[in-house]
């Protein structure tokens, strides 16, 4: 699996993609199996521990989408960030075309089942991090433990260690002169100031 990413536009930087799909963590899970095409969209947990990194998920156990994972030789994370219209108005340099702007990581590897220490583990980590700033927190293990059980047993826990990690930031790299500036202004007085925010503070991209 490989994603089309012109070298401007590439992102190559390891600390910046992992941070990125620690920021964007609500992803696409895509694999192959004997039915065809799966595609589950799930929130995921970032390990990285030297030049390992590993990404955490779970699924309901009733999903065919699990049961085939098992099977899968390899499987796909995608993760997005802020992305928008980019109207050709808003440049200085003319002649141009409509185009879009977004940014997007995607790992690569296999998915290996958890046991239920680690499941349990990862739902309380994942649940702590969402929860984190809230007045008064709930916490997954002020819950009864029959419960707990019980849930834990409708749901299936997947580590995917990556093998290839790709990351394509299309944010007006290749416009020239003012035109990123003016790109980045344009659609952060229309409301998009994630995305505008991106285009300044990108990590720098591979060389033309």
């Amino acid at each position: 699996m490989s994603l089309y990413i012109p070298a401007h536009f590439r992102v190559e930087e390891r600390a910046a993609l992992v941070d990125f799909i620690g920021r964007n963590d609500f992803g696409t899970l895509v694999s192959s199996g004997p039915s065809g095409l799966d595609a589950s969209h799930v929130p995921f947990l970032v390990e990285s521990e030297g030049g390992k990194l590993t990404l955490l998920t779970h699924f309901a156990r009733a999903n065919p989408h699990a049961k085939s994972l098992e099977a899968a030789e390899h499987v796909l994370a995608i993760f997005q960030g802020p992305h928008g219209y980019v109207s050709p108005s808003w440049y200085e340099n003319h002649p141009a075309v409509p185009t879009w702007n977004y940014a997007v990581v995607h790992a690569s590897g296999r998915a290996k089942p958890i046991d239920e220490a680690r499941l349990r583990s990862l739902l309380a980590r994942l649940s702590a991090k969402y929860e984190s700033g809230r007045a008064r927190p709930w916490r997954m293990q002020d819950l009864p433990e029959d419960y707990v059980a019980k849930m834990l047993n409708a749901i299936t826990g997947f580590a995917i260690e990556v093998e290839k990690l790709e990351g394509k930031f299309k944010l007006s790299q290749n416009r020239p002169g003012r035109d990123a500036a003016l790109v980045a202004d344009a659609l952060e007085a229309q409301g998009e100031a994630g995305l505008a925010g991106l285009m300044r503070n990108a990590p720098p991209t591979a060389r033309r």
